[in-house]
């Protein structure tokens, strides 16, 4: 429930974060969950059995001294396992507050007050009456109703269990000739660790010995596996398959991308929602009234009504436990818990419940194109001959010409010539003209060029200007490749869409979103694109002021704008929107600037944290609904509505019901929260 912190004396700190409690209870469930469902399940193995022998005595069978018998064991009920309410009330006292504590520390110990009254002083109350099973009951229930919200909260959590697990316990650190064994927080960035195949690499490192396949589909989502070599980076978490590796570490304890994630999601887990907000500060004033209402029925019935003392205490006794809003209190976080370990299964990081509200909100996506949509690299698309020439003779000349070139471009076509088995030779010369391309002599002699229209004459291009102009249309970056001032053939290259862009746009669109393509490419290349995902809206060679700027016009008009891009020069523009989602988790910039990171790399993957916030909300709503109507409608009843038409003997049992449904109430909340576990996107 809220809590004011500057009136808190409770408060934790976790990861550079301060975390404020209303009770002894709830911090020890922050600090140590073990401990505290440990001593749950101690205080229902004590409760439980006396609270049935408290029954028998009661109702079943009648001995000597039998209601002396059941107050020693509902005191043990009362004061050991119900201890924890006590506390509760201690700390709402030193707080100025009120918890939830304070309805059933109240409500158990006025019922075994007057009971333990009228074993000792029966004078007091003529009418008689023991009420320990009441009290004892009502401590039972409520203990196992919160020690099954803990189990199914435990549950929730287990995906931020998972990610922990991913780090190794230990590592072996390469000392001069030796190896030696030791635990992974004495690991410094710089010492030279041995990941052996079958291993989880200790943390982020670079390469600096061996070869091997390692599996990182916990950060790409790819299912192969990928060759790690000599200064190649690996990331902490992920599985070395084949070989050993020697590493050097470059990042350590919470600097890792697997600690930044975990912090994410233990971040999102744990913080509010506006919706939450407000029902937190809510329930700090239900408390104070639900006593108060408690008192007036109490009393009115027994000025005016004529009940005698003993239904008087039950009407008190009921209002009290039928009203506690134990499950208000969990509505929100239950919900959130769940839909974030969802989330991080799905490789979607939410850093805020106030994200994943926005998210159900959102009505308008922005997109970048660079490392958005497309994979952020040129690839080879056409390989083009004119006749006389071969594909792999028009790729292998652009090969010798590009062998020494440092331009991606030229990265680009020696790669796919070797990767096509040609051979490929360093030139006997070349040399680079700038803005227009390479020119080259191989080793028997041949002139090659290799570059745009302006590298050749006009006259030369007879041959191949409409295949070139089709390309261009295209979008395509295309080359010329000629030998001996004569074209031979075309290489065309894009920056290739990612496999899912379609699909993720589809579904944007499905689902009713507007949908806009904002990138710094020429109006060819954005026009491209856009044409094949079917994108209406486009603004081309737009700079990130650009960006910004569409998006504060976007909400101006009352538009609710999701901002998508890879967290680098789109930070203003995440920053600003209503919704930053950064594609490519593990980057700082895209860490600070989005609300929501993608880990896989995957477009459609903002579809799934979309969804989902609209399905968290949804629950949220839900549980909310269930905790408040719980305590609109019974409370009444609690408060003796129900006496003009059963009479008073209703709360011969009343208080027994309102302790259960008060625990399968929170019960329920967790559980409906729980289904979010198996949430799928609709589109």
């Amino acid at each position: 429930m809220f809590v004011d912190e500057k009136s808190t004396h409770l408060a934790s700190e976790r990861q550079g974060r301060k975390y404020y409690f209303c009770s002894t209870t709830c911090q020890l469930q922050f600090d140590k969950p073990e401990r505290e469902l440990a001593g749950l399940k101690l205080a229902l193995e004590i409760a439980w059995p006396l609270t049935v022998i408290v029954v028998i005595l009661e109702y079943v069978i009648s001995i000597a001294y039998g209601s002396y018998l059941m107050f020693v064991l509902a005191s043990v009920v009362q004061f050991y396992a119900g201890r924890r309410f006590y506390a509760g009330i201690a700390d709402a006292i030193r707080n100025r507050s009120s918890n939830m504590d304070t309805l059933i520390a109240i409500g158990t110990s006025a019922a075994w007050a007057y009971s333990t009254v009228v074993v000792f002083l029966p004078w007091v109350f003529p009418a008689g009456g023991i009420y320990f099973d009441t009290s004892t009951v009502i401590i039972a229930l409520i203990l196992t109703g919160t020690y099954m919200q803990r189990l199914v909260e435990t549950r929730a959590s287990s995906a931020v269990s998972a990610l922990v697990a991913l780090q190794p316990k230990t590592v072996h650190i390469v000392k001069g000739d030796k190896v030696v064994d030791k635990a992974i927080e004495t690991v410094t960035v710089g010492d030279v660790l041995l990941v052996k195949p079958g291993e989880k690499i200790p943390t982020d490192s670079v390469v600096v010995d061996g070869e091997s396949s390692v599996d990182e589909s916990m950060i790409t989502g790819e299912s192969m596996p990928v060759t790690k070599r000599k200064g190649d980076k690996v990331t902490g978490g992920t599985m070395n398959s084949t070989s050993s590796l020697r590493i050097r570490a470059e990042k350590v304890g919470e600097d890792t991308a697997l600690s930044l994630i975990i912090k994410i999601v233990q971040d999102a887990a744990s913080s509010k929602v506006p919706i939450q907000k407000l029902a937190d500060r809510i329930s700090s004033y239900f408390v104070p009234v639900v006593v108060l209402i408690g008192i007036l029925a109490a009393v009115g019935w027994y000025a005016f009504a004529g009940v005698g003392a003993s239904v008087a205490m039950l009407i008190f006794v009921s209002v009290l436990i039928i009203a506690c809003p134990c499950a208000l209190g969990i509505a929100t976080p239950a919900a959130l818990l769940v839909s974030s370990g969802r989330a991080a299964k799905n490789g979607v990081l939410v850093k805020s419940g106030e994200s994943l509200q926005m998210a159900s909100h959102i009505n308008t996506v922005v997109l970048d194109k660079t490392g958005t949509l497309t994979n952020g690299k040129p690839e080879i698309t056409d390989v083009v001959a004119l006749p006389g020439s071969s594909e792999k003779d028009v790729l292998g000349y652009a090969a010798i010409a590009e062998m020494n070139s440092e331009h991606i471009i030229g990265k680009t076509v020696v790669k796919k010539a070797k990767e096509s088995k040609i051979a490929v030779a360093f030139p006997k010369r070349f040399a680079y003209r700038q803005g227009f391309g390479v020119t080259a002599v191989d080793s028997g002699g041949t002139g090659i060029s290799v570059g745009n229209r302006e590298l050749f004459d006009e006259k030369q291009l007879t041959e191949v200007n409409e295949k070139l102009a089709g390309l261009e249309a295209q979008g395509k970056t295309t080359l010329i490749v000629g030998v001996n001032d004569r074209p031979i053939g075309l290489i065309a290259m894009a920056d290739a869409l990612k496999p899912d862009s379609k699909r993720a746009i589809d579904a944007l669109a499905k689902g009713g979103k507007q949908v806009w393509l904002i990138t710094g490419d020429n109006e060819k290349v954005a026009g491209a694109v856009a044409g094949e995902l079917g994108i209406e809206n486009v603004i081309a060679r737009a700079k990130p002021q650009d960006k910004l700027n569409k998006i504060i016009e976007l909400q101006g008009q009352g538009r609710k704008v999701a901002m998508i891009g890879d967290g680098i020069n789109d930070a203003p523009a995440l920053t600003k929107a209503d919704l930053g989602i950064a594609i490519g988790a593990g980057t700082e910039v895209a860490i600070q600037a989005g609300g929501i990171v993608l880990v896989h790399n995957s477009i459609y993957d903002a579809v799934i944290a979309l969804e989902l916030g609209k399905a968290t909300m949804t629950k949220i709503k839900q549980n909310l609904f269930w905790a408040f109507g719980y305590n609109t409608v019974l409370i009444p009843i609690a408060a003796g509505a129900l006496i003009p038409f059963f009479t008073v003997s209703i709360y011969g049992f009343l208080p027994l019901l309102a302790a259960f449904a008060m625990a399968f109430s929170s019960v329920t909340v967790v559980s409906n929260s729980l289904l979010l576990a198996r949430f799928k996107p609709m589109v």
